[in-house]
């Protein structure tokens, strides 16, 4: 075979294997986007989950506590605060205060609540988006993180990063009228720092709270 049989038959091949190249690399990009759109999602459904289970918790008081004296008392106590625009890209944050029940409470991290786990017998759960502390050097940013405050077994706030793509929270109390529950519209965004950006909006309502 000749040379210019050789470079023929290369550039046949080329010709055929180039379109099945560039399908296959189209294939596999789509399939990284695919698979971070789904992580995105994860996580967004996951810290959705986690502040809505806050919400509905807020302002709970366990009767037990009633009789033995022990109840919290509800003068100046704010069990839910929202704070606008504080944190990463004007992100707004929740805290929210309840009683424990008599059953199985967790907090934000998954730490079971016990009377330790509470300042003047209420446990604490706090939202917030903070600059990520923990990227490396060079490395670019996707987003803020996402942080849990909650007390410690010696009742002292501590905070800690849920997950890190939160590009902003949204927190709005929507309009109610008197005797109903409160509303709460949240709204997470989250990006992976390129071309993905995308946003998840959920509403929900106090189980303890007018």
């Amino acid at each position: 075979m000749s040379l210019l049989e050789c470079l023929v038959g290369l550039s046949l091949s080329l010709i055929l294997i180039g379109p099945l190249i560039r399908t296959s690399g189209e294939f596999i990009s789509k399939q990284i986007e695919y698979e971070k759109r789904q992580s995105l999602t994860f996580e967004a459904e996951r810290a959705l989950e986690l502040i809505g289970r806050s919400i509905r918790m807020a302002g709970y008081r366990n009767r037990k506590n009633d009789k033995g004296g022990m109840h919290s008392s509800s003068q100046n106590i704010q069990w839910i605060v929202v704070t606008k625009g504080e944190g990463y890209h004007r992100s707004d944050s929740i805290e929210i205060k309840h009683e424990l029940s008599n059953g199985l409470d967790y907090d934000c991290i998954g730490n079971t609540l016990t009377n330790e786990r509470t300042k003047n017998n209420l446990a604490l759960q706090g939202f917030s988006v903070e600059h990520q502390a923990t990227a490396p050097k060079g490395m670019r940013i996707n987003g803020g993180s996402l942080i849990c405050k909650s007390l410690d077994r010696q009742g002292r706030p501590q905070k800690t990063t849920l997950m890190n793509g939160v590009q902003q929270l949204s927190i709005d109390e929507l309009a109610q009228p008197q005797g109903l529950a409160r509303l709460f519209r949240v709204r997470i965004t989250m990006t992976d720092g390129r071309l993905l950006q995308r946003e998840w909006e959920r509403v929900f309502a106090t189980r303890n709270l007018l």
